[in-house]
């Protein structure tokens, strides 16, 4: 049975085409400090609403007393939070889900994988490997999005390469839209590095998360080193 807390929107703001960014806060409940592995998720509900499940967008912090959010429009309980004021309680439950193992990644070469929303649950990831790069080879995030306004947190992008973290974004559908980068599925750009010692997370629809553990697998990467968050 779930166990929910009271959580308040403390902040709103577009993350991207379709996507909105989302602050609760969960100060002064047992929520705090429960969030442990990247990658974890939470139920969210409100009255006349099913609940759903969302990844925490923020790393674990044991003090911390605000979890983000990157919610995608298109169903009823993400549309209702997206135009509710700040402020409006909710209720969350506590994370749930394996989260990554980020302690089996100590010493070898990252591979991240995201795409659309997905990119919700590798970001607290990103966040811990920069906590302390120096313990990990090579991080390389191969990041696809529908179109080029529809990559989340790019404001953050030049972070995370300054951080050491190499970003390789590709557009599946650039249209008219002036795009000089990459196009096509992320796993199309794997480049010609050999991969058999890399460890790879990845977040994203179904489909894609096939697709890129098909191509890992080719490209030599066992399917015991390839880890996805539930």
């Amino acid at each position: 049975m779930t166990d929910w807390h009271p959580a308040a929107i403390a902040a709103r703001s577009p993350a991207a085409d379709g996507l909105t960014d989302l602050v609760l806060d969960i100060g002064g409940t047992p929520l705090v400090g429960a969030h442990a592995r990247p990658g974890q998720y939470v139920r969210l509900r409100m009255p006349e609403h099913k609940e759903a499940l969302f990844a925490i967008a923020s790393p674990p912090d044991p003090q911390g007393t605000r979890w983000e959010f990157l919610l995608k429009g298109g169903s009823p309980l993400a549309d209702a939070l997206i135009h509710l004021p700040v402020g409006t309680r909710v209720e969350a439950s506590r994370p749930e889900g394996k989260g990554f193992p980020l302690e089996q990644a100590r010493g070898r070469d990252v591979l991240l994988f995201a795409t659309g929303s997905g990119i919700s649950a590798i970001r607290p990831l990103i966040a811990s490997l920069r906590q302390e790069r120096g313990a990990y080879g090579r991080v390389t995030l191969y990041f696809g999005a529908r179109t080029p306004s529809a990559f989340a947190y790019s404001d953050e992008l030049h972070e995370w390469e300054a951080g050491h973290v190499r970003v390789v974004r590709t557009v599946s559908q650039p249209g008219v839209s002036g795009w000089q980068g990459l196009t096509g599925y992320v796993q199309a750009h794997l480049g010609e590095e050999p991969l058999q010692d890399a460890i790879a997370f990845v977040c994203g629809q179904s489909e894609m998360v096939q697709g890129v553990m098909a191509q890992l697998r080719e490209r030599g990467v066992p399917r015991s080193a390839i880890f996805l968050n539930y």
